[in-house]
Formats: C-alpha cells, sequence, structure tokens
C-alpha cells in the first residue's frame, strides 16, 4: 500500500505492505520518475510476494496524469477528495509532506485492512476530460465578457453619463455604436475615461468572437456519438439549450454511477449541511455547495427560464417560496435540486439507449 504526497516536481511515497512499518521513498514528478516509482514498486510487490498494489493521492491541480500510468501499468489507483478527509487544527497547523503521505496511507488501510469508507473521486474518462476543456472555456470566456459589460456600465455610472441617452438594450447594434460615439466624444467623457471605455469595448468584442467560436465547438461536440442522443433528449426540456445540456454531460460524466436522486443531490452540493451533537436537535444549514460549481450555475439560470417558461414551475416556486417568504433562496435551490434529477433521469436513460459508457458499466456490474 502507497499514499503518496504528489507536488509539481516531486512525490513522497509512504511504502508498506499490510500492516508493518511504512517506509519512506522520494521520486521526481516526471516521466522518468514515474516510471522509476512505478518499477520500484512491482519490485517490492514481487519481493514481498503481495497480490496487488494499492496507491493513493491527494487530488489536485496536477490532473489525472499519475492515475492514467498507474493504471496502465496494473496499480489499483485511489484519488481522494481533500475537502472529504477529515483533519484536526493541530494536524492543519502542523503539516509536512511526510505527515501528509502517512495520513493518506492511514486512509488507505483504514480501506483495505479495516473497511472504512475512502473518500475517493470518481476519475472521469480521458475523454470526458478533453470534452469538460471546451465546455468550461465556454463558460469562462462567458463569464468574462459579463465581467467586461459590468466594467462598462461602472464607467458610465462612474462619470453621471445620463441614462435618458442610452440606447435599450445592452446587446443591440444600436447600443454598441452609442458606447463607441461616446468613447469618441470630448463633451461626454474626460481622455482617461475614453481611452478606459475603448479598451472595453475592443476587450468586449474579441471576447463575442470567441465565444461565438467556442458556442460553435460545443455545438459539434453535442453530435459526437456519446453525446448526441443524450443532449437531444435534454434539451427536450423546456428552458434547457445545448449549453446547459453539454455543461451537465461532460461534468456529471457517466450517469448511472448515481444510484439515486439523494445521490444526485449530494454530489452538486444542493442538500443541506447538518450540526447534530448529543441532544442537540438536527439543525439544517446553507447548502454543502460541494461538487461542479459550473452545473449549479447553469441550473440557476435555467431554473429562472423555466419559471417564465412553465406554469407548473412557477406553482412549484411559489409553494415552496411561501413557506418562507424572507428566504426565497432555498426555493431556488429546491427547483435546482429537482431539475437536476430531471435532468439525471432524462439523461441516464438516453445514455443507456445510445450504449454510453459501456466498460464502465460492465466494471460496475462485476
Amino acid at each position: 500500500m502507497v499514499g503518496c504526497d504528489l507536488h509539481d516536481a516531486s512525490m513522497l511515497l509512504k511504502v508498506a505492505v499490510d500492516r508493518q512499518e511504512p517506509e519512506k521513498l522520494y521520486f521526481d514528478n516526471d516521466p522518468e520518475g514515474r516510471r522509476r516509482m512505478i518499477a520500484e514498486l512491482k519490485k517490492r510487490k514481487k519481493a514481498a510476494q503481495a497480490t496487488q498494489i494499492y496507491f493513493a493521492y491527494e487530488a489536485s491541480g496536477l490532473g489525472f496524469t499519475l492515475y492514467d500510468e498507474l493504471t496502465e501499468a496494473g496499480i489499483r489507483c485511489f484519488v481522494l477528495a481533500p475537502s472529504r478527509m477529515e483533519r484536526s487544527v493541530k494536524q492543519r497547523r502542523n503539516k509536512t509532506d511526510e505527515k501528509d503521505a502517512d495520513r493518506i496511507l492511514k486512509e488507505l488501510r483504514g480501506h483495505l485492512l479495516g473497511g472504512n469508507e475512502l473518500p475517493a473521486i470518481w476519475v472521469p474518462d480521458a475523454q470526458t476530460r478533453d470534452d469538460r476543456l471546451v465546455v468550461r472555456a465556454r463558460l469562462d470566456v462567458g463569464h468574462k465578457r459579463t465581467g467586461v459589460k459590468t466594467q462598462i456600465r461602472s464607467l458610465l455610472k462612474l462619470h453621471d453619463v445620463p441614462r435618458a441617452s442610452r440606447t435599450p438594450g445592452g446587446r443591440t447594434k444600436a447600443y454598441r455604436v452609442w458606447l463607441q460615439d461616446l468613447s469618441d466624444s470630448e463633451k461626454a467623457l474626460p481622455w482617461g475615461a475614453r481611452v478606459a471605455l475603448k479598451t472595453l469595448l475592443a476587450q468586449l468584442a474579441a471576447l463575442d468572437q470567441e465565444l461565438a467560436r467556442l458556442q460553435e465547438a460545443v455545438r459539434q461536440m453535442s453530435e459526437f456519438p456519446r453525446y448526441a442522443e443524450p443532449a437531444r433528449a435534454l434539451m427536450q426540456l423546456k428552458g434547457v439549450g445545448i449549453l446547459m445540456a453539454m455543461v451537465f454531460l461532460t461534468e456529471m460524466g457517466d450517469l448511472s454511477r448515481f444510484p439515486n436522486r439523494e445521490a444526485v443531490g449530494a454530489y452538486l452540493g444542493l442538500v443541506p449541511s447538518s450540526d447534530e451533537s448529543g441532544e442537540q436537535d438536527d439543525h439544517k444549514g446553507h447548502i454543502t455547495g460541494h461538487g461542479s460549481g459550473r452545473v449549479r450555475y447553469m441550473l440557476c439560470q435555467v431554473t429562472w427560464v423555466r419559471k417564465r417558461l412553465e406554469a407548473e414551475v412557477q406553482k412549484r416556486y411559489d409553494r415552496i417560496a411561501a413557506r418562507n417568504p424572507k428566504h426565497k433562496k432555498i426555493a431556488v435551490v429546491a427547483m435546482m435540486r429537482q431539475l437536476a434529477v430531471l435532468l439525471w433521469h432524462v439523461g441516464l436513460e438516453a445514455q443507456r439507449r445510445a450504449g454510453v459508457f459501456p466498460a464502465r458499466a460492465a466494471a460496475a456490474a462485476a
């Protein structure tokens, strides 16, 4: 069993056989270093007459290259969620690489020898990871575009540009022409403000082009065999467009890994946190916020659209909001959770019809 503290340039390993005292090993985190590490672990496995190598490390921004290489080498690898690993205040203040590797090995041992639950994450396949990059880039550019628009509005407000002179509708060509004219008008704005407005308009134009390019890429990806039928099925729901469908499918991946609707809500962090101790009643707090914030963002956007389009959705929202008029966000979150479950049901059936993720389904059954 191996607990690994992974860094950009190095890996500190704590290696143990069953309940034996662990040994510390160092390797460089580069292709050659990882090859030497795998060879060393296999040599130790043979010497100890062990049946399997189990390896664990914490998820980070380094991605899943190590996971892929270990899996290809026949090593059973677990990627652990740092947010789900319990740490005391003392542990957080007394942190070293060796202690981190020890803690990861302890989690792995507890799972393999004691049957404890392992805080492992689901590792998406390479294709899903690659597809996510396109959809996430589309969302990121959209957020940047919104930020530039906010900066333009703030600049106009700062210089008290009369609202009466604004052309209605920030998306219209007339509004953009008006802003361009404003950036050239010495009477309307001082020199510094005009320079700032010009650069914001240039950024906005560039982001518009990039947004159109990425939106087309998302559309093309929605026609890939693994997404075509599930995406079409999701887009049959009112208010669900191509972006919502593709964000949900790429971020959630294999929908059959969720056993029920409660698991979907918990994975997306749309369930309330709980605080219960001794005789104290169970107190429900804010949502946990676990999982993909991108999916939650899109669920929120689509929820407001569906409220306008479907009377039944509006009625359900009003019924929930009436219970606590001062906290209508509770109703919004409830509607987001209902929408997520609906998308899961529809998407799961479509994935099954299309035969998506058959290898994973077979492995789960085995």
